[in-house]
C-alpha cells in the first residue's frame, strides 16, 4: 500500500492507497485530516500516525511506500524520522528532480509549491485541459493547465480564514463569528454583516480571478472553456455560489501524490533498517 502525506501550513491530510495491478485500478482504503504542528516530535506524529491506522484496522506494516508533499519544511524532516522510525520506509519528497511528466512553464519551477504541482498533474489526468483548480487552504492558490497538459502559472491570495483572521483582529468591536453563508447578502445583526461581507466578498475575489484568467487564457476569441476544479477545506462553502466552479474534488492532491509516485516507483523506494527503540 501507498501512504500519500500532504503537509499544509495548517492541515497535513494522509490517504492510504492500493495501488493497482494487473486486475484492479487504484483505490483510496482510508484518508485523514489532522493539524500540523511545526514543535511536535517525531514520536508524537508516530504515534498520531499508528493510532489512526489501529482505529481503522490497518497497521503501519501495510504500508509499503511513503510520498511526500510539504510547504512546511521544519516539518520535513520530523516527518523523515516518522518514515523511518514507524514504517521504516525512505520517502519520497515532491522536489525539483522529480519526475512528474509535466512541463512547468513558469520562470523559477522550483518556487512552485509542491502540492500545487501535485493538484494540477491530478486535475490534467482527471478532467483534461484546460483546467483551473482553486484549492482553498491557509492561502487560496489558483493554477492553471493548458489544453497540452502544461503548467502555465496562477496566482495567490489570503486565504478565507486568514482575511477573516485579519478582521477581527483589527477591529476591536468586532467578535469572531462563523464563517458560513448568510440568509441574504443585506445582513440585519452585525454577526450577519460580517458573514455577508466574508463570504460573498470572497466569492467576489474568487470570481474575478478566475473571469480575468478565462479571459486572458483565450486571448479574446471566447472560445477557451477551461475545467475548473476546486479542492480543499472551504471548497464545498464557497463552490455553492461562484459562477465559475463546476467541480469539487476533494481528494484531488492526494490523487496526485498517488500520481506522481507511480510516475517514479520503484525510485527511491527503499526501506530502511529498523530502529531499536
Amino acid at each position: 500500500m501507498l501512504l500519500a502525506l500532504d503537509v499544509g501550513n495548517t492541515n497535513t491530510v494522509l490517504g492510504l492507497y492500493t495501488l493497482a495491478t494487473s486486475h484492479a485500478p487504484a483505490s483510496l482504503t482510508a484518508h485523514w485530516r489532522v493539524s500540523t504542528h511545526r514543535t511536535q516530535t517525531a514520536d508524537e506524529y508516530g504515534v498520531l500516525f499508528t493510532n489512526l491506522f489501529n482505529l481503522h484496522g490497518l497497521s503501519t506494516t501495510q504500508v509499503q511506500h511513503i510520498i511526500i508533499s510539504s510547504v512546511v519544511p521544519p516539518v520535513e524532516s520530523t516527518l523523515l524520522q516518522v518514515c523511518e522510525s514507524y514504517f521504516h520506509l525512505k520517502p519520497l519528497f515532491v522536489e525539483p528532480g522529480i519526475k512528474t511528466g509535466m512541463p512547468v512553464l513558469v520562470d523559477s519551477p522550483a518556487e512552485l509549491g509542491a502540492d500545487r504541482l501535485v493538484n494540477a498533474i491530478a486535475a490534467f489526468e482527471k478532467y483534461g485541459g484546460p483546467a483551473i483548480v482553486v484549492d482553498f487552504g491557509t492561502a487560496t492558490t489558483f493554477d492553471v493547465i493548458s489544453a497540452k497538459g502544461e503548467y502555465l502559472g496562477g496566482v495567490i491570495s489570503p486565504g478565507l480564514g486568514i482575511s477573516a483572521d485579519a478582521l477581527f483582529s483589527r477591529a476591536a468591536r468586532l467578535g469572531r463569528v462563523d464563517i458560513k453563508r448568510p440568509p441574504k447578502v443585506i445582513g440585519t445583526t452585525t454577526v450577519t454583516h460580517i458573514q455577508s461581507g466574508l463570504y460573498y466578498g470572497y466569492i467576489g475575489l474568487v470570481d474575478g480571478i478566475l473571469e480575468r484568467m478565462i479571459a486572458e487564457m483565450d486571448g479574446g476569441s471566447a472560445k477557451v472553456n477551461p475545467k475548473i476544479i476546486a479542492t480543499g477545506g472551504l471548497a464545498g462553502l464557497i463552490a455553492e455560489d461562484s459562477r465559475y466552479i463546476s467541480t469539487i474534488d476533494d481528494m484531488l492532491t492526494l490523487d496526485g501524490l498517488r500520481l506522481v509516485f507511480e510516475r517514479n516507483h520503484p525510485a527511491q523506494q527503499k526501506p530502511v533498517r529498523a530502529r531499536r527503540r
